[in-house]
């Protein structure tokens, strides 16, 4: 059992509860960035007189030695260690000799690990934001292609007013933006460095914190030793980004499954992201979109998890805070899975736009255009409103919809109908019609394409 600590010991650990201590199995992702921050620290450590510059060299190349041998399969990473840190320092030892041994002068494993999980997580708010951005593009062509794609918008799962696919995708084009934007704060906010912080107190050492931030690409050193190495509050909240990826994915999910159902058929799903049943052979499943669907409970269950372990952690460090580790990459690795398949399979949907545009023009989704008729030639709102609720119910009874009236029975609920209203009340007309800022027309989603690429021109040039 290879360890960071022992001399205070004159027995050994119990075999179960260093099993249940140990981390390798899974901080073992910390390698690169173990190794990267070991690296800065010896750097500083020379600069600053506390080692020589030759011991800095040999431990920054023991340092890149180890880490090539483990990617080209010559050294192993095996839970005769602890950690990740065990490992990497108990065989820098073996390979360089009593300058391995100074690697960890001013340092605890404390702020050690608060560095590696600070880097790995900056890392992936980095590889997350670059999913969302390939999502908007995605979703930006797609927008760009549909502006005239005519279909029903929902409210309660009941058609109510006609819009056009690239409006309807428009929305999640809000949402995913808004993740990308959550990236950029998170960022910002957690990128200082706690190297430096010790256990919990700093050291006694003069070390250089503005100079190790600066090798390591942060804004600079973090102000407080003790919540240096006792804060996951950046975990906390890249999760909750993360949770609410998951749910805006899910969401999307849930329309995708709809749509591609027999009863809607406004999709079909590409053969690579679809399953087959065992025993009915005419069935094509949208596996992948329920499977986002579902494993978006499991990235929440993850966020409680955490939240739940720092809610009773006084300062400072406490091994609670090892929990952290294994529910924050179960999240990265679905959040980053879901947004990647999802973002493929979006972008090989075909739409069967005519089945859309017979969709929209059933179900009264044009009974708001017709009750703005009446308003427009006089009539209160109001009166518009009960009018047009007896000529719905009338047409239910017909079984037909506005359009198919007769002049004559439309008169008979109101005089003020004339035979204008045919094209009042027509598909194009109702969505061509509405030219506000934020509305389905194609003239306003064009001018909402082009800020979505100025967003997205300007977003990546950062």
């Amino acid at each position: 059992m290879a360890q960071l600590w022992g001399g205070r010991f004159t027995g050994s650990i119990n075999e179960l509860a260093w099993n249940f201590n140990a981390s390798i199995s899974f901080d073992k992702r910390f390698l690169e960035v173990d190794v990267l921050g070991s690296k800065a620290h010896a750097t500083m450590l020379a600069r600053q007189g506390i080692i020589t510059t030759e011991e800095k060299e040999q431990i920054c190349d023991g340092l890149d030695s180890i880490l090539s041998d483990v990617h080209e399969g010559k050294l192993e990473i095996t839970s005769e260690y602890e950690d990740i840190h065990s490992f990497l320092e108990a065989n820098l030892i073996k390979r360089i000799g009593d300058a391995g041994k100074k690697v960890h002068t001013g340092r605890s494993r404390n702020d050690q690990v608060a560095l590696d999980m600070r880097l790995y997580a900056r890392s992936e708010v980095e590889h997350m934001s670059e999913l969302l951005f390939k999502m908007l593009k995605t979703l930006d062509d797609m927008m760009r292609q549909h502006t005239q794609t005519y279909m029903p918008g929902f409210t309660h799962l009941q058609k109510a007013q006609p819009v056009t696919l690239s409006h309807h995708l428009g929305a999640y084009f809000e949402m995913f933006k808004r993740d990308l934007l959550r990236m950029k704060d998170i960022y910002n906010r957690m990128n200082y460095c706690p190297l430096g912080a010790g256990a919990l107190a700093g050291t006694t050492y003069p070390l250089d914190r503005d100079y190790t931030a600066q090798l390591l690409e942060f804004y600079g050193p973090t102000l407080n030793s003790m919540d240096s190495v006792s804060d996951r509050d950046y975990l906390i909240e890249f999760m909750s980004a993360l949770s609410t990826v998951m749910m805006h994915l899910s969401r999307f999910s849930e329309e995708i499954i709809i749509w591609n159902s027999n009863e809607y058929r406004f999709v079909t799903i590409d053969d690579a992201y679809s399953t087959g049943s065992s025993i009915m052979p005419q069935k094509k499943n949208p596996d992948i979109a329920e499977l986002v669907r579902g494993k978006t409970g499991r990235v929440y269950g993850n966020l409680m998890s955490l939240l739940t372990t720092m809610k009773g952690i006084p300062l400072a460090y406490n091994k609670d805070m090892q929990e952290d580790k294994e529910a924050f990459f179960d999240s990265i690795d679905n959040t980053s899975n879901c947004l990647t398949l999802f973002t493929d399979m979006l972008a090989t949907l075909k739409f069967n736009e005519d089945n859309m545009k017979k969709s929209a023009m059933l179900g009264f989704t044009n009974a708001t255009d017709a009750a703005d008729y009446l308003v427009n030639k006089g009539m209160p709102f109001r009166d518009a409103h009960s009018v047009i609720g007896r000529l719905v119910l009338f047409c239910i009874d017909k079984n037909c919809a506005i359009d198919d009236l007769s002049l004559e029975e439309l008169k008979s609920f109101s005089e003020m109908f004339d035979k204008d209203i045919y094209d009042a009340i027509s598909l194009e007309t109702c969505v061509n019609k509405r030219l506000t800022v934020g509305a389905p027309s194609p003239d306003a989603m064009k001018k909402v394409i082009a800020l979505n690429a100025n967003f997205l021109e300007t977003f990546a040039l950062k």
